[in-house]
């Protein structure tokens, strides 16, 4: 019984572009570059799981996301589903659109950290991280023994090394996530049993074929 579960990060975005905090608000969806990005991707991943066809797309509830996973979705003839446990920081909603130097700079929180947010109002990373893995277990528990697409943010796939390889909340190291990459974990044991299930990491950050104009 092998479950699979596919993250993909967003393609390009115009928040990243115009360097804002890309909240429910401030997130205006992809750039023209990343339209392109959701539609290789769809065909990629049609291509790749002509055989392991997913059986769910789900994706953040940020319009960046959402317009990453709809051509994906239409590429399985599923319908896509929005889980806010998959959302990058839950920011304060003061902070939705503002550049981001100057939400980091101007609402810096003293001793900010793992269990401390940086910025006022904003999530802690153990916020996140628990969230965001409450999210993927769940996704997994509910689609065990199939194939699933997670489509969120560089956050999400970050996620997974703490819900799936059980690393800690503070990493050793560190992850570079490209926009429109695929990672991929599998799993043959009960991804809601006890002990853990052993994921193995099939692949991290792809970006073949995917990066182009």
């Amino acid at each position: 019984m092998r479950t699979r579960l596919i993250f993909v990060r967003h393609g390009e975005s115009v928040h990243q572009i115009d360097g804002v905090v890309g909240g429910p608000h401030g997130c205006r969806g992809l750039t023209a570059l990343g339209h392109d990005q959701a539609q290789r991707l769809a065909r990629r991943l049609a291509d790749d799981y002509a055989v392991d066809r997913p059986t769910a797309v789900y994706s953040s509830v940020l319009r960046r996301t959402v317009e990453t996973a709809q051509p994906i979705a239409a590429a399985f003839g599923i319908r896509p589903l929005a889980d806010c446990g998959l959302c990058t920081w839950h920011t304060p909603p003061y902070a939705d659109g503002l550049p981001v130097t100057r939400f980091r700079t101007e609402h810096a929180v003293a001793g900010g950290g793992v269990f401390r947010p940086f910025e006022d109002g904003n999530e802690s990373w153990a916020e996140l991280v628990v969230r965001v893995s409450r999210a993927i277990m769940e996704i997994a528990h509910r689609h065990r023994g199939g194939t699933v697409v997670l489509v969120g943010h560089s956050e999400t796939v970050e996620g997974a090394f703490h819900a799936l390889a059980a690393q800690p909340i503070f990493r050793a190291f560190d992850l570079d996530v490209p926009p429109a990459s695929i990672t991929e974990w599998v799993t043959d044991h009960d991804p809601g049993g006890w002990p853990p299930a052993r994921w193995t990491l099939r692949r991290f950050g792809d970006t073949t074929g995917l990066t182009g104009a």
